[in-house]
Order: C-alpha cells, then sequence, then structure tokens
C-alpha cells in the first residue's frame, strides 16, 4: 500500500498542481483503505462503520490515535498502516504547499508585484533614497496608521521590510494597475513626492481619477504651480517640497498646512506675536494666562520662555513670573499698556 501511495503521489503531481494533489491523495487513500477494512475486518467490529471509519481515518491519518477504534485482525493492521503513511504524505504535501505559498506571497511583496487588501490607509507615491524614509517614519510614529509606499519599477525591492505597517507596490505610478494594487480607491490620504513637478502633476491626475474624494497631498518644488494641481483636484493641498515633516502632518491632521500657512502669512487671520511680562502682572500661572488673554484680546497662547529655556503648550500649573515672555495667536498685537496693572479694566 505505500508504495502504491508513493506511485500514485508521483503520478498525480504530474497532472494536479496546489492544493489539489494532497486533496486527491486523501480522498483515494480513504476510499481505498475504508474498502480494504471493510473486507479484512470480521462484522462484528464497528470501525467500518460510515459514522465511525471517518473519525478512526482522521484520528490515524493525523497519526493521534485515541484508540476508541482500531482494527482487529493483522490485515486491519497493515491496512492502518496505510492509513499512517497516506495520512504523513497527505500531511507533508500539505505542509509544504502553504510554506511555498507563504514565500510566495512574501516574495511578492517584498518584490512589490501583490495587490493589496487595505483600507483608510495612506498612500505615498514617490521615493527618494532617505527623504521617503524620514517622511515614513513620521506617518507611523503613532503606530495607528498602513502606509503604502508606491515607487517606480527601479526601485526592485521594499526599502522598509523590517516595518510590518509599511506596504510595497512597485510599477508605472500614473497606471491604473499601481492605483488597484495599492488601494488608493480606498485610502484615506494620497501623498504625492515626485521627481519633479510635472510628475507630481500626472501621478495627481491618476490618483484623482482612482479616488475623487481622497485627501490629496502634494510637494511642490514651484508653489506657483499649485493653480495646476487644482484644477486636477480643488482641494489638493501643496507644500513646498523642501519641507517634508509638513507633508506627513498634513496627511495625518487634513488642514494643518492651511493653519500653518495663515500663522506665517502678514495677512492672514490669526498672527503670531510675543509679549514680556510687565512688572505687576497679576497672573502667576499658565492656565492663569491663558484665560486672561483668550477672555480679554481673543488671543490663544503657544508658548513660553523663561530664560533660554522654551516650552512649548506647558501645563497650565507652570508658573509664569516677571520678564517671562509669552507666545500667542491674536488678530493684532497686544500694547504691552494693556498688561500693565493699571492697564487692566
Amino acid at each position: 500500500m505505500p508504495f502504491l501511495v508513493a506511485r500514485l503521489g508521483r503520478l498525480l503531481r504530474a497532472r494536479l498542481v496546489g492544493w489539489r494533489l494532497p486533496l486527491a491523495i486523501v480522498v483515494f487513500v480513504f476510499l481505498t483503505s475504508w474498502l480494504a477494512m471493510a473486507l479484512l475486518e470480521p462484522g462484528s467490529n464497528e470501525i467500518t462503520a460510515p459514522s465511525n471509519y471517518w473519525w478512526y481515518f482522521v484520528v490515524t491519518a493525523a497519526t493521534v490515535g485515541y484508540g476508541d477504534f482500531f482494527p482487529e485482525t493483522a490485515g486491519g493492521h497493515v491496512v492502518g498502516a496505510y492509513v499512517i503513511v497516506g495520512g504523513i504524505v497527505t500531511l507533508t504535501l500539505l505542509f509544504t504547499q502553504l510554506a511555498s505559498y507563504i514565500s510566495t506571497i512574501r516574495g511578492r511583496r517584498m518584490r512589490g508585484t501583490a495587490t493589496l487588501d487595505l483600507e483608510g490607509h495612506i498612500v505615498v507615491l514617490g521615493y527618494t533614497q532617505g527623504r521617503t524614509e524620514r517622511l515614513i517614519a513620521e506617518l507611523t510614529v503613532e503606530d495607528r496608521l498602513e502606509v503604502v509606499l508606491c515607487a517606480w519599477d527601479e526601485l526592485t525591492g521594499h526599502p522598509m521590510p523590517d516595518q510590518p505597517a509599511v506596504h510595497f507596490v512597485r510599477g508605472e505610478l500614473t497606471d491604473d494597475d499601481v492605483m488597484e494594487r495599492s488601494c488608493v480607491a480606498r485610502a484615506r490620504t494620497a501623498i504625492i513626492d515626485g521627481r519633479d513637478d510635472n510628475e507630481t502633476l500626472a501621478i495627481a491626475v491618476a490618483v484623482n481619477h482612482a479616488n475623487p474624494e481622497v485627501h490629496l497631498v502634494a510637494a511642490l518644488r514651484d508653489l506657483g504651480r499649485r493653480e495646476h494641481m487644482t484644477y486636477v483636484n480643488p482641494r489638493v493641498q501643496c507644500v513646498q517640497w523642501h519641507m517634508p515633516y509638513l507633508l506627513s502632518e498634513e496627511a495625518v491632521d487634513p488642514g494643518i498646512t492651511q493653519v500653518y500657512s495663515d500663522l506665517m502669512s502678514s495677512g492672514g487671520h490669526g498672527n503670531t506675536y510675543s509679549v514680556k511680562l510687565p512688572q505687576g502682572f497679576p497672573h502667576t500661572t499658565f492656565g492663569d494666562c491663558q484665560m486672561h488673554f483668550g477672555r480679554t484680546f481673543g488671543a490663544t497662547l503657544l508658548a513660553v520662555r523663561q530664560g533660554d529655556a522654551l516650552v512649548v503648550s506647558p501645563p497650565w500649573d507652570r508658573p509664569v513670573e516677571t520678564g517671562t515672555i509669552l507666545y500667542y495667536v491674536a488678530s493684532e498685537r497686544i500694547e504691552l499698556a494693556a498688561l500693565a496693572p493699571a492697564g487692566r479694566g
């Protein structure tokens, strides 16, 4: 019998591939062993009953052998050995096929040729050695986002294989194939970091075609090309190419580049200022100052500087004293006289 199983395996291997080969062997061994057991065992042995033999076959083929059913004749023992060998052959084929499948899938993922199944992730289109690694490190710092890195065919392998949250797709970044394999249609954000502004614009067209509702962030060398990008997607957020940290911040917190732009613009709705607390200023903690500045001037405190120490967003119970510099956002500068004791209303 073992010889027949081996011959059968060689015969079927030429005709059956993948998972069908172990399935064919286990069905063959089950049927032939059941028939042989029914011929060799006496009628008083309940092992050959349909409700019992499948259980005997499973536990024997898996080499567990509970012993609740067992053959009584010498011929039955030979059939039992045949079942054990058939089970070992089947399990070996199954584990080999499984290992091969896992290896193939991992190899395709490392080569960037696999089709992913993700939703609510961030897609980064474009790769620049060093720069992209820093960008993705910022995106994954909170350990709650999955990132798909899409690169041109020149990059033949996953540049960050040790990071499970970073997936890799390789191909023509303007092709529908890359859009599909990287699941752009189900992404929350797409960051385009092309090799030049023309390439970034071309990729943006492909991304917008795949998902018009995606939060689109584009790195531009020339921000004068922003208008061209809005033709593709009016909600696109354009970031200066040499400020990659803004790409990650905009991707994680949409709209934050508009806040920065407003703060850094002299014509914005909220400008940043600083003031040194005068002698006799009555509020002695950062929280008290925050409430006073908000209620009195409609301002928001950002940071304090005491000596050489700058602290952004300090705790509310942090003490402040005369000479402390407060940095704040307001529609206009607060005059020092308004903070002096005599200026209090």
